[in-house]
């Protein structure tokens, strides 16, 4: 029996455009030095990827039916709200033990990012058969992956890459994302955008 239509969602923030062209202009200088071996048929060790596909998932829902989408929607509209200013921190490693992906923290001084996070997983929650995962929101935006069979060389972990620029943001919109899966990498379709409202001073 046909489980219907499905479609592959994330809800997430994006960095502005001048923050994302940093960070891939940092990554592209960073990749160089990092002592990856390429996988099988000379394949690069590491997909950088472009600027216009950088975000911060907030919640990442995998495969949902098709006609939840208009109630997701909806949820994320109960829960836009101001965050505080965001900054860049260490560039990392995910997962820690097994690496398949450079990333880098971002830094939530405020909490306000993070009381987002979980109203927004609470509320698709509640419209949906999503589950919120358990583990602890840690805040990120994935730069680059390792290909499938790439072997990381250096046991330096996070000491042998540069510094990251010290950028600064505030997010301007909660996104319900669709990802496109293909040889290539994944490609991401805006669904929905609820505008966050910069503070009043």
């Amino acid at each position: 029996m046909s489980r219907g239509a499905v479609a592959r969602l994330f809800v997430a923030v994006d960095p502005p455009p001048q923050a994302c062209d940093q960070l891939a202009a940092w990554t592209r200088g960073a990749s160089a030095g990092l002592g990856l071996r390429a996988g099988e048929g000379g394949r690069p060790p590491l997909r950088l990827l472009a600027p216009e596909s950088l975000h911060l998932t907030l919640c990442f829902l995998g495969s949902r039916p098709v006609a939840e989408i208009e109630a997701i929607a909806g949820a994320l509209g109960t829960c836009a709200r101001p965050v505080g200013e965001l900054r860049v921190g260490a560039p990392v490693w995910l997962p820690p033990r097994r690496p398949r992906a450079l990333a880098v923290e971002v830094h939530d001084d405020d909490g306000e990012l993070t009381g987002l996070q979980a109203d927004v997983s609470r509320a698709i929650a509640t419209v949906s058969g999503w589950e919120p995962e358990r583990r602890r929101f840690r805040a990120h935006v994935t730069l680059a992956r390792i290909g499938a069979r790439s072997v990381l060389r250096s046991s330096r972990g996070e000491s042998s890459l540069p510094a990251t620029p010290p950028l600064r943001f505030t997010p301007a919109a909660l996104i319900l994302y669709r990802s496109w899966l293909s040889r290539a990498g994944a490609s991401y379709e805006p669904l929905v955008s609820c505008d966050l409202e910069p503070t009043a001073d």
